[in-house]
């Protein structure tokens, strides 16, 4: 797993800061849903920049790229997922994601019935399930009849690049043409998208907040490393956030995991960017 930053100039839809940053754009985003749910949805608000959900302070916490909702109270997750996962992996992030939401929806108190519907969308530049198919749609099901739908609500839509078949329209194609190689179309929706990430790019402030924010992406990666080391903690944090600052200076190629889990190979780099 690369961590290499890349440069700012060449961000494209899939990475994730460039994602958040478009679907930051209310009717972008909204035409996004509308797009690849083939439905008409009158209008969203989000319910807050780059949601973080966790249900207790022993449970994993969920983020959550774009979080919004709509007029009829239905709510969207829509991820960019850029690193392909074993298939069970995959299913039980999911999952995952299904139940942080429905905990955030449903505060205490309040019935069952009460629950939003939901849709947990994945965009995906890689190959998923048999490799087939651009679209994955699934709902739940009785096994003994399929025709009878267990009516939760909970919808989970994934998309590959990837896909061979013709099973999307054409412009859902344009759409995931240019999340994989940001290929341009005579598609107006595809040239808005190109339009808005060209807009964003030729933006200073851009630029900055895109430090920023892979800088606190390294600090959190950092806290996480030393999290649970009393003795020399916040030592050894403080250290670990100098050397990953360093190489994200200069743009040099590292594997975080690696990195961080190689006591030689850190002592080794803090020696020569002379970290003590």
């Amino acid at each position: 797993m690369e961590s290499r930053i890349k440069p700012f100039e060449e961000l494209t839809l899939k990475d994730d800061y460039m994602f958040k940053r478009v679907m930051s754009n209310k009717a972008i985003c909204k035409k996004t849903l509308e797009l690849i749910l083939n439905i008409k949805i009158k209008d969203i608000k989000y319910l807050e920049e780059e949601k973080t959900l966790k249900n207790s302070y022993i449970s994993k916490g969920v983020r959550l790229d774009v979080y919004v909702e709509d007029d009829k109270n239905t709510v969207y997750d829509i991820e960019m997922q850029v690193r392909s996962l074993p298939e069970d992996e995959f299913a039980k992030r999911l999952r995952y994601y299904q139940s942080a939401i429905d905990a955030d929806t449903l505060k205490s108190g309040m019935l069952y019935t009460e629950l939003k519907n939901s849709f947990i969308i994945f965009i995906c530049p890689f190959k998923v399930f048999d490799g087939r198919r651009h679209l994955y749609t699934f709902k739940h099901f009785c096994q003994e009849n399929k025709k009878l739908k267990l009516k939760d609500g909970a919808t989970k839509v994934i998309l590959s690049t990837k896909g061979k078949l013709d099973d999307v329209t054409p412009e859902v194609k344009a759409f995931l043409e240019y999340v994989e190689a940001a290929s341009l179309s005579e598609n107006d929706f595809v040239k808005e998208l190109d339009n808005t990430v060209k807009n964003i790019k030729e933006k200073e402030s851009e630029r900055v907040s895109y430090n920023m924010y892979n800088m606190k992406i390294l600090e959190e990666k950092a806290s996480a490393f030393n999290a649970g080391k009393e003795e020399g903690k916040k030592e050894g944090e403080s250290k670990l956030k100098k050397l990953l600052s360093k190489l994200l200076s200069d743009g040099k190629k590292f594997d975080l995991q690696e990195l961080i889990s190689n006591d030689a190979k850190i002592k080794e780099l803090y020696a020569s960017y002379g970290i003590v």
